[in-house]
């Protein structure tokens, strides 16, 4: 069967990974409440199309820190591309570059930042940092990430500890032999290879090498590191958008972590406007978290994103078909955001701002006033 849907890219994966993987992938914390909103965020929004444009010549293509997309769409961040397929990240930035679609490597690849950019030397790539409680291992990976043309550094900020996810707990999921985070010291590590019954190896590193007690006076110590971009993952609000722009960030990627941290935050659609109307234009906003269509690709561009990343789809993609099966996820989201563009009468990037977005109606049943 060819996927023609990314539900069904991700049915394919299913069949093939381990369910204790799977759930690693799938899963998110709490009651996943916030994982499923975000998905059904997108949909509150309807697109209002325009009739009689001239869309003979439709362009999705776009430009983030002087380099080309063909699309406004990266791979978000996703830690051990190697539980997926064999090629890892290696396979993950050759389908990025083909799609001419931004890469943002975890901190916890399982390839080398040297090996990654090897494996595709055309494509745009940024480096997604946690703060680790070794800052010289953090200075290291920046300085590498600098010489290895990384464009951009990419800190989330949502996680001073992996949020409590139910499935791994419920797995005693940890990292099985051979599956390392190829960029830092074994020390480093060697936690989240270790678990039990009712814990997560995940968790437990994070407890003991995250540090929880950054705040935003140790931006300074990042930014007197390098002289990339930086943009903060994980800001929900226009407060704490604010503070970025005034601590010299960057830019800013809306994100709940895809639900998989704190469950019962809103879902990242509702608080994209507020963030991008917090930060001066110059500043991009990205966006993340439960995105499924090219379409969804759309209404972020509509509601102020300059770019959206996708997870754990590229993951799926992956799993079934290495790197023709990512690419493949990123080409058809490619196809049906130039479809929206065409059938919505915008045919540019340009053409979609907020008028192009409408509240879906509620069902009639929800709009009947109770009976009392």
């Amino acid at each position: 069967m060819v996927p023609l849907t990314l539900a069904e890219h991700g049915a394919l994966a299913e069949a093939r990974l381990p369910a204790v993987i799977w759930d690693f992938f799938e899963g998110a914390a709490g009651t996943e409440w916030t994982a499923r909103a975000n998905a059904d965020a997108w949909r509150r929004h309807v697109l209002r199309p325009r009739v009689l444009v001239d869309v003979s010549a439709p362009d999705c293509g776009t430009e983030l820190f002087g380099a080309r997309l063909a699309a406004p769409y990266g791979v978000a961040p996703m830690a051990y591309h190697g539980l997926a397929h064999p090629e890892a990240e290696c396979a993950t930035a050759r389908a990025a570059a083909a799609a001419g679609a931004l890469l943002v490597v975890s901190i916890f690849a399982g390839r080398t930042l040297e090996e990654i950019a090897a494996a595709a030397p055309g494509g745009t790539r940024w480096l997604q940092l946690y703060w680790l409680r070794d800052r010289e291992a953090l200075a290291d990976l920046v300085a590498r990430a600098e010489a290895a043309d990384y464009r951009a550094l990419v800190l989330t900020v949502d996680a001073p500890k992996v949020g409590r996810r139910l499935r791994d707990l419920r797995n005693g999921f940890a990292l099985p032999p051979g599956m390392t985070a190829a960029n830092l010291a074994p020390r480093l590590t060697s936690s989240a290879s270790h678990a039990g019954a009712g814990r997560s190896g995940i968790e437990e590193h994070s407890r003991q090498q995250f540090d929880p007690a950054v705040t935003w006076a140790d931006l300074a110590w990042l930014r007197r590191r390098t002289t990339l971009p930086l943009l903060l993952k994980g800001v929900l609000t226009a407060e704490d958008a604010r503070l970025a722009v005034d601590h010299g960030v960057d830019g800013l990627v809306v994100s709940n972590h895809g639900g998989r941290q704190l469950d019962g935050t809103p879902p990242a659609p509702d608080v994209l406007a507020e963030v991008v109307d917090a930060v001066p234009a110059d500043h991009p906003v990205l966006v993340d978290g439960g995105l499924r269509h090219g379409s969804d690709l759309a209404r972020a561009v509509a509601l102020g994103a300059r770019a959206a990343l996708v997870g754990r789809p590229v993951l799926w993609g992956l799993a079934h078909g290495g790197a023709d099966g990512a690419r493949a996820v990123l080409d058809l989201l490619r196809e049906e955001l130039l479809d929206t563009l065409v059938l919505s009468g915008r045919p540019t990037l340009a053409d979609l701002d907020r008028g192009a977005l409408a509240p879906r109606p509620a069902p009639a049943a929800a709009r009947r006033s109770p009976s009392i």
